[in-house]
């Protein structure tokens, strides 16, 4: 049956024949603005086949085209069954056949090579595979060997065109010289926003309200999550390195580490006092503090806060923003530099419905 998509006034528009059929997995706030973007006529060749949370999923084709099935999902729907939503995507006809992952879950992620080499397409903003354990980063290497299509713009800069970019030069032959950059759109807030005037606690607090971080918003200061982009990248640039290998600052004392998030959250006060040092001792010389990622060519990588000049790039950035500085054989005398939102569910999940289409 083809598949019939509403425009904003809830008028129906011309049936189409989808040449994708989708099951997405994860909907939450990425993959609940996916949702939203199937409604819109770009993803007119997309039919949505089965979707699914942590715990209940749908298969049946009324109750996918409810524009209520995120909400209705909490409590409605059959048992998660892994199974069940492959089977979904067998019987469908469309000849492109697609698993979106939009969940942070490394069980999920581990089994991307697994459906690469089962003949489905894998689009995802999960970064535990291509990030994690060079094993696991091999295993997807080999599976895609064997023709399957891996869409991971969202995993970085939440589709800012920086993988894309470093593929393309990689193809013509150029090479990596060094990369920097600021890769988390809640330590861009925090360290754009950091002055001086009130205690990083109290910013903390106000960027977790606004939802620019994490739940447990150790998930951010622990630097791991930049660390995880910073290895796609280098991987991306031809340096097949370990997570082990490389360095991170972490934020988070270790008097912190091991409580649970309560706990932790009514003792943010206790990183008021090393960081306003190192802002001091920053200001003093003219410079500012940035969390920045690093890689030089060598295969060197470090992710960690920084103390840069004052008219360093990083320091004109803007809320959230990421910033990706370039500089390779051919952009030696000046680097080439991608900029713009990097965290947010709506980008995300325009980079999510960018790789679906590109399939095509």
């Amino acid at each position: 049956m083809s598949a019939v998509l509403a425009d904003t006034a809830g008028v129906s528009q011309a049936r189409t024949s989808p040449t994708i059929a989708a099951v997405l997995l994860g909907t939450g706030v990425v993959g609940g603005a996916f949702l939203k973007l199937l409604n819109t006529p770009a993803a007119a060749s997309i039919r949505l086949v089965g979707a699914a949370n942590s715990r209940r999923q749908q298969t049946q084709a009324e109750p996918l085209a409810d524009r209520a099935l995120r909400e209705k999902l909490k409590t409605q729907g059959d048992v998660r069954n892994d199974i069940a939503l492959l089977d979904a995507l067998d019987a469908n006809d469309a000849p492109l056949k697609v698993i979106i992952d939009a969940t942070a879950c490394g069980t999920l992620a581990s089994r991307h090579a697994e459906w690469l080499a089962r003949g489905y397409h894998v689009v995802t903003a999960n970064k535990s595979l291509a990030g994690g354990d060079l094993p696991g980063w091999r295993a997807l290497q080999a599976a895609l060997a064997q023709g399957g299509r891996y869409g991971d713009s969202a995993t970085v800069g939440a589709g800012l065109p920086v993988i894309s970019t470093l593929r393309r030069l990689r193809h013509c032959g150029d090479a990596l010289l060094t990369l920097e950059g600021v890769f988390s759109g809640s330590l861009s807030y925090l360290f754009n926003h950091y002055d001086g005037s009130q205690p990083f606690s109290a910013l903390l607090r106000r960027a977790r309200e606004l939802g620019y971080t994490e739940p447990d918003p150790r998930s951010d200061l622990s630097g791991e999550d930049v660390a995880r982009k910073l290895l796609i990248l280098a991987r991306c640039a031809g340096f097949a390195l370990r997570p082990d290998e490389v360095e991170v600052e972490s934020l988070v004392p270790g008097s912190l580490r091991s409580l649970d998030v309560e706990s932790f959250l009514s003792r943010l006060e206790e990183l008021d006092e090393p960081l306003a040092t190192r802002f001091a001792e920053a200001k003093a010389r003219g410079g500012a503090l940035r969390f920045l990622a690093r890689l030089n060519q060598r295969g060197r990588a470090r992710v960690g806060l920084v103390e840069v000049p004052a008219n360093h790039p990083a320091t004109r950035l803007y809320g959230t923003d990421n910033q990706f500085a370039l500089s390779t054989t051919r952009y030696n005398t000046q680097p080439l530099v991608i900029q713009g939102p990097g965290a947010g569910p709506e980008v995300t999940a325009q980079a999510l419905l960018g790789d679906v289409l590109a399939l095509v």
